[in-house]
């Protein structure tokens, strides 16, 4: 068995690698999404989001904000579940009809980002992080976290599609999707 420095080290760099590729990707869309606010309000309404706007520009503030904070390990119990809040909304709007493979525009992909986040959440944020330099890094992190993690997140994402979206007509997702492609 490895001794406890090794390990932590090990640990701190695998937690920099799951945040920074978790991070970096969702970081990525919400740049596209705000780059392209009225292409992805357009599209948001096509998918069946009232205020497709305000959906554009949340979806943008909230993708950048929680990668920009996983990529740097700040707030990262937080971060995680906005990650998996956004993932909960993408899969029940647009993946779930589609099957499992992305390649279909399936829930593979979302659901790896969201399981992702959550197991970030239980390995903690690691040694090279903010949450790590101002005393945060070991206060929530193990199973719990993993549980408030994955929790609060799909239950904010449960939230935000009962208040803003409502199922579209099959004809008009079908439709929408290969023109936009914002998926």
């Amino acid at each position: 068995m490895e001794s406890g420095e090794p390990r932590r080290r090990a640990g701190g760099l695998a937690a920099l690698v799951l945040r920074a590729a978790v991070g970096g990707t969702i970081l990525a869309h919400g740049v596209r999404h705000a780059r392209s606010l009225d292409g992805t309000a357009g599209w948001f309404g096509s998918i069946g989001f009232r205020q497709p706007r305000l959906q554009a520009k949340a979806s943008a503030a909230v993708e950048i904000g929680a990668g920009a904070a996983l990529v740097a390990g700040a707030a990262t119990p937080l971060a995680a579940a906005s990650v998996v809040a956004t993932m909960t909304v993408a899969v029940r709007s647009v993946h779930a009809p589609n099957g499992f493979f992305i390649t279909a525009e399936g829930w593979e992909y979302v659901t790896n980002l969201a399981a992702a986040s959550i197991a970030l959440a239980a390995l903690g944020p690691g040694d090279l992080s903010i949450d790590r330099a101002v005393g945060l890094g070991r206060r929530l992190r193990g199973p719990m976290a993993a549980v408030v993690v994955g929790g609060l997140g799909v239950a904010a994402g449960l939230a935000h599609l009962a208040v803003f979206w409502r199922e579209p007509a099959k004809s008009a997702v079908a439709h929408s999707l290969p023109t936009i492609g914002l998926t």
